[in-house]
């Protein structure tokens, strides 16, 4: 091949090479958002075979609500932030991000906020989730967690209940035998057995339930006669070495 020739074939590849490089600035600027309107918004609702706490139609209201919803509307990026902010409000959900394709489609990618104890008052109720934040309660939300009732305050349960509800998922013994718990003072915390005529226990303050209930379940597992025949009303578990049993 001649100079001349290979000079020419060389002139070609630069032109094509930069005619491509190009046409990629002007095509990614075109997509930026705010250049184009929004051609659709996605949801992905990561934990959605597990709860389904947050649906696509409620958050598309939401966002009408704020003057949010994207889809028709040029999109800057300040305004793609204020729709990952106002989804994040929603009551139920953990965390969000959101983001654009290529070409233009708006995502939400979220999760859903997970409950860890529900609370039992009179004249109120409401949930604590496993961030230790309160969760308000819904029809929808039927996850089996532990019952807390009595004098429930906002920090007991999100400090100690929930310790004790986290410690609780990973029992089996006792996740699967407890039914509820009773805060009569912070000193005077009750168990609630399942099954009907089932003896309480007493746990006194919330530290140490551990070993209280480890105490609880040598006894159980070794007196299982003289339990039936006594016919225990409670067990008390607040003096070390010792289960108490009161008829």
């Amino acid at each position: 091949m001649s100079n001349v020739a290979r000079i020419i074939w060389q002139i070609i590849g630069v032109s094509v090479v930069a005619g491509m490089l190009v046409g990629a600035v002007v095509a990614g600027y075109r997509m930026r958002p705010g250049d184009e309107p929004c051609p659709a918004l996605e949801y992905e609702i990561m934990d959605q075979k597990e709860r389904q706490y947050v649906t696509p139609g409620e958050l598309n209201t939401l966002l009408r609500n704020e003057n949010l919803y994207p889809v028709g509307q040029v999109i800057d990026r300040g305004r793609l932030h204020r729709i990952e902010q106002t989804v994040l409000h929603h009551p139920m959900v953990r965390t969000a991000e959101c983001y654009t394709t290529p070409q233009g489609v708006i995502y939400v990618r979220l999760s859903q906020r997970v409950p860890l104890v529900r609370v039992l008052m009179p004249g109120d109720a409401y949930l604590i989730d496993t961030d230790r934040r309160v969760m308000p309660v819904r029809a929808a939300v039927k996850d089996s967690v532990l019952v807390a009732t009595g004098a429930v305050g906002p920090h007991i349960a999100s400090h100690q209940i929930a310790d004790f509800a986290e410690w609780l998922q990973d029992e089996p013994y006792w996740r699967a035998r407890v039914h509820h718990l009773h805060v009569q003072s912070p000193q005077m915390v009750y168990l609630y057995l399942r099954g009907a005529n089932q003896p309480r226990i007493v746990l006194g303050n919330m530290s140490r339930y551990d070993r209280k209930l480890a105490k609880m379940r040598t006894f159980m597992e070794n007196s299982a006669e003289a339990v039936r025949d006594k016919h225990y009303i409670e067990y008390d578990l607040r003096f070390h070495g010792q289960v108490i049993g009161r008829y």
